[in-house]
């Protein structure tokens, strides 16, 4: 009897975790970890989308992650302006359209004006979603999407579910199928919390610089195991 086709998921999400502890074990500075979580962020990112997952998601900087040592934010957000600078000729090579979620009046111009042009410059790209989670926290995401509520003038009853989700930031992106975190630790962080209602959650025990394209493989096999209610 010949295997059933494997469904994929639209949207997976990941939580970049374990970047600074693989670095300390490897005997490496901290920083560097990071800068290796980057690299494998654009291999993971692509094998999603080379398997049919249309769109990735991945958490980069949290609101929460300004409160870290100056040094490292500084760092964070040097690998930030590369990615959303230099990585747009890797996007259009390989039919990947970037978008930023997240608050943009805190970070630097400089970054905010090339997020803007690589979106821009992406934007008709068909392969795959990449979507970069830059300060942003779910709790955030929600309360600046009720504020545009207001702001667009609806009265107390049109404040709905479906008015919510339309002023989140990039409404077009769909709910999360699954959110995969890294490094062991058991939690969603405030990530996604309006996409991922009815999230499948995977925990994965490696790192994240350790993940491989094999990996992407086994989170697709494992969605395949779960059985999705949507409360039903």
């Amino acid at each position: 009897m010949s295997e059933l086709p494997q469904t994929v998921p639209t949207h997976l999400g990941f939580i970049l975790d374990g970047n600074r502890r693989w670095a300390r074990e490897q005997g490496l500075p901290t920083l560097h970890g990071h800068k290796v979580g980057y690299d494998k962020l654009r291999e993971i990112g692509r094998e999603c989308m080379d398997q049919g997952i249309k769109y990735v998601t991945a958490y980069v900087f949290s609101t929460e992650n300004w409160t870290r040592d100056a040094r490292e934010v500084s760092y964070l957000m040097r690998l930030l302006l590369r990615m959303a600078k230099r990585d747009v000729k890797f996007a259009l090579e390989h039919g990947i359209r970037l978008r930023f979620l997240g608050r943009r009046d805190v970070i630097d111009p400089k970054i905010r004006k090339a997020i803007e042009e690589a979106e821009e410059a992406t934007k008709d790209q068909t392969h795959g979603t990449l979507a970069l989670c830059l300060d942003y926290g779910g709790h955030q995401e929600i309360a600046d999407a009720a504020r545009q509520c207001m702001l667009d003038g609806l009265k107390t009853d049109d404040i709905t579910p479906a008015a919510i989700g339309e002023r989140l930031y990039a409404p077009d992106i769909p709910p999360v199928d699954m959110i995969v975190r890294t490094s062991g630790e058991q939690r969603i962080s405030n990530f996604m919390l309006w996409r991922a209602a009815y999230s499948e959650l995977l925990f994965v025990p490696k790192y994240w610089p350790e993940m491989t394209k094999q990996d992407v493989t086994g989170i697709i096999e494992e969605y395949n195991r779960r059985t999705r209610r949507f409360g039903g």
